[in-house]
């Protein structure tokens, strides 16, 4: 097996081992004896959870989840909606609404069942009174652009919403059971899109403490609310979510053990660095890279033929308007640039299918990509300059296309050292 087909195999592997079918089975609540089973989700995976939760529940269910343009899929019972991510519009607006009048007028005696996963927050848009949808709008675009880390952008998107931070579950009368993929470095549940069913211990005094410590350009009317008690999120320890349970069924750390065994079956052995890394996407690939040099040229701190693998969630913080990629876009890039004329292969991709706005999960390169982008008319430092790692992978032929996965457990990043 060649090394981009070997990448490749653990890439799939650890997709496979973050099946939502597997754990929803593990984590399956008991039908309530009286009442209404109802299933409300959101996220880039929120279909495929509705379709497996739909094959195994032994009752009567109901419900709407809502996904991303293009990740639905075909479910008997869980209507399925679709909108825009990473930026809202109005179609996960109305999305927002349905999901909280669903859940509205049911008793103790009724079952929410919620499937979460990453990707909700952008699906979930829900502007407290004085905010419009522009105003998320504009806020998520303001965080993608900041570098600022998952954990910090859902403390800020929480006490702007009346729908994040355990707002969902404290509208409703039911138990609510919450299944979540975590996409979070760490694996907080309470951060898998900003919480709907899930408070936390973060004040809007947080927020405004990110806002300002990431230079956060925020409109008078955002600064407004958050300065406002209006602001303040549901409390963790209100006894309205004490009925309630909650449970992470994927996460980074499986996904990365699977993708370790592919390894091990064809006599490489992977270490595994970290499943909860965070930071620029560029430096991290810089970590990475030195390490892999250090293998690559004396056998430390591990010996050749050895396969690191990292996951969680890095970050960009944009330098440039217009350019095309995402952060394993971005990390792979700078991986590159720092392994040239070495025998070394990598893959950095988004376990969802989809890194940033294109087509593609991510990227391969390997110590010959420097000089292939040359041989293509690119300048690869010109292109990380300008966040335009597309364009360049897309030159070499080196994007690693896969279409929606179905789950969403974040980065996968491997590298083969020969």
């Amino acid at each position: 097996m060649q090394d981009r087909e070997l990448l490749e195999a653990m890439f799939h592997e650890a997709v496979k081992a973050a099946d939502p079918l597997t754990g929803i089975s593990r984590h399956l609540p008991e039908p309530p004896q009286n009442g209404r089973t109802v299933v409300v989700g959101a996220g880039k995976g929120a279909a495929q959870m509705a379709a497996a939760l739909e094959t195994i529940w032994p009752g009567e269910l109901s419900g709407v989840v809502v996904t991303r343009y293009g990740y639905g899929c075909e479910t008997r019972f869980i209507e399925v909606l679709e909108a825009s991510h990473p930026v809202p519009d109005a179609a996960g607006l109305a999305a927002a609404v349905k999901i909280m009048e669903t859940v509205s007028d049911l008793t103790e005696r009724d079952l929410v069942i919620a499937l979460v996963c990453g990707g909700g927050s952008a699906l979930l848009p829900a502007p407290p009174e004085g905010l419009t949808l522009d105003d998320e709008i504009a806020v998520n675009e303001i965080l993608l652009a900041s570098g600022a880390p998952i954990s910090a952008m859902n403390v800020v998107r929480k006490h702007l919403s009346t729908i994040k931070g355990g707002r969902l579950a404290a509208a409703t009368q039911a138990r609510v059971v919450s299944l979540i993929v975590s996409d979070i470095p760490g694996d907080n549940p309470a951060f898998v899109a900003s919480g709907p069913t899930i408070p936390d211990e973060s004040t809007r005094h947080d927020a405004l403490a990110i806002v300002e410590n990431y230079g956060l350009n925020l409109t008078r009317a955002m600064m407004a609310h958050l300065t406002s008690p209006a602001a303040d999120a549901p409390d963790p320890s209100d006894p309205v979510f004490a009925r309630n349970e909650h449970h992470v069924i994927a996460s980074a750390g499986v996904s990365l053990q699977a993708a370790a065994e592919i390894a091990l079956a064809h006599g490489l052995t992977p270490h595994i660095l970290s499943d909860s890394i965070e930071g620029e996407a560029r430096d991290v690939a810089l970590v990475h890279a030195a390490i892999a040099r250090e293998i690559a040229k004396h056998d430390r701190p591990f010996a050749k033929p050895a396969v690191l693998l990292s996951g969680g969630e890095t970050t960009v913080t944009l330098r440039s308007d217009g350019g095309r990629g995402g952060r394993n876009g971005e990390f792979a890039l700078a991986h590159a640039l720092a392994i040239d004329g070495l025998e070394i292969t990598a893959l950095a991709a988004d376990t969802d299918g989809i890194d940033g706005s294109e087509n593609n999960a991510g990227a391969f390169c390997d110590g010959s990509t420097t000089r292939r982008l040359i041989a293509a008319g690119q300048d690869g430092r010109a292109l990380l300059s300008r966040n335009d790692s597309y364009t360049g992978f897309e030159a070499t032929g080196d994007l690693f296309v896969t279409g929606p996965t179905g789950t969403n457990v974040n980065d996968f990043r491997a590298i083969l050292i020969r």
